[in-house]
């Protein structure tokens, strides 16, 4: 099957979607992507770029696989007729009705109509967690009664009964690193491997990284989230007060490099607002790094059932800050073990892009295989 795959924002997490998907699919892929430059534009003008690089595919299409930062229904106009008859799925990694703001940053609702037209024209919507699926239902009715007085709100439903949840590949045999030597630790090692971003909460980390240290809790930090703009306060104010036990600084772009800074890691820690996805959490915990995290948002549904709350190892949830500094507290002292970095390995194991593109390319077929009949 031949696949024209849409990513007008190829960047993070669209990036390593996109680059694993084409590596693994068993179907013809035709990738045509735009850099990460300004996701407004990309959203609102990227159409006309993705048509006029779309001409020198040649091959015919059975399917067209779009990001959640295409405009779609322009895509299609733009490039007319050739797609006009052509399935469609649009993967939503994310969606403008409910990405969480900086403060004092008003939405804007042109991206949220752009999503929702999108939406109505794509033969299917794949939503990369079950909280996302939920978090773009209950915010559309809301959207779509405050302006018009034709409101469908009946296209809700329809969009819901086209929907369905198709959780990302992610690169995790690139991370099967042996170590060179016995990796030796002076104390517990604390992992940030998430974007130092509004919506990941580092000054929540900050705060709770330093009650740790003056409780007199021994640890060591790697920090290795990306800094998409200047160098945040927080991450300085860490950097200050922690010095040498700061064992890494700094975004790491070596997959090598990358999955050994992992391998040092005992414990990775969210404090995220929002996350429609965690794929560098799950990185983390794949490397044997114990997960700390909100009871909430995608964790829920990424971690079995089974160690949500396990018997003989420390607990992998927390409720608020309080219970997050008492559970970490508890860990970094001794009094409760991590889970064992063999059952840490078999959380995601299915997620890893060898495995879970079976899942993928038979659902594509499916597309079609309706698209044919109906």
């Amino acid at each position: 099957m031949n696949i024209l795959y849409l990513e007008p924002y190829s960047g993070g997490s669209h990036k390593a979607f996109m680059k694993g998907f084409c590596e693994h699919s068993r179907h013809q892929i035709f990738p045509v992507s735009l850099s990460d430059i300004s996701w407004k534009w990309r959203m609102s003008g990227g159409a006309v770029s993705l048509a006029e690089e779309t001409r020198l595919v040649q091959d015919s299409v059975d399917l067209i696989f779009a990001s959640s930062m295409t405009n779609l229904p322009a895509f299609i106009a733009l490039s007319n007729p050739r797609f006009a008859h052509t399935p469609c799925v649009m993967y939503m990694h994310e969606n403008q009705l409910t990405m969480p703001l900086p403060l004092g940053e008003e939405r804007d609702e042109t991206y949220c109509y752009i999503n929702y037209l999108s939406a109505l024209v794509a033969d299917e919507l794949w939503f990369n967690s079950k909280f996302h699926f939920d978090e773009f239902f209950t915010a559309l009715p809301a959207f779509l009664k405050k302006y018009s007085d034709r409101r469908y709100l009946e296209l809700a439903d329809t969009l819901r009964g086209k929907s369905r949840i198709v959780h990302p590949g992610i690169s995790l045999r690139e991370l099967d690193l042996k170590p060179a030597e016995p990796i030796r630790k002076r104390a517990p090692v604390i992992v940030w491997n998430q974007r130092w971003e509004y919506d990941r909460n580092p000054e929540m980390f900050n705060r709770i990284i330093s009650r740790l240290d003056d409780a007199e809790c021994d640890f060591d930090l790697i920090l290795a989230g990306e800094q998409l703009h200047n160098e945040s306060r927080d991450l300085r104010s860490l950097r200050d007060r922690f010095g040498d036990r700061i064992l890494h600084y700094g975004y790491v772009s070596d997959q090598q490099k990358y999955a050994a800074l992992l391998q040092q890691g005992d414990i990775v820690l969210s404090t995220s607002r929002y996350e429609f996805f965690c794929t560098a959490l799950m990185e983390a915990v794949y490397c044997g790094c114990h997960p700390m995290v909100p009871r909430d948002l995608t964790y829920p549904e990424l971690i079995p059932q089974s160690l949500h709350e396990p018997l003989l190892h420390a607990p992998v949830f927390y409720d608020d800050e309080d219970d997050l500094y008492r559970k970490m507290r508890r860990l970094l002292l001794g009094r409760v073990k991590p889970l064992p970095g063999r059952t840490l390995r078999n959380i995601n194991r299915h997620l890893d892009w060898s495995r879970n593109i079976r899942v993928l390319d038979d659902l594509l077929e499916g597309v079609k295989k309706r698209n044919s009949m109906a």
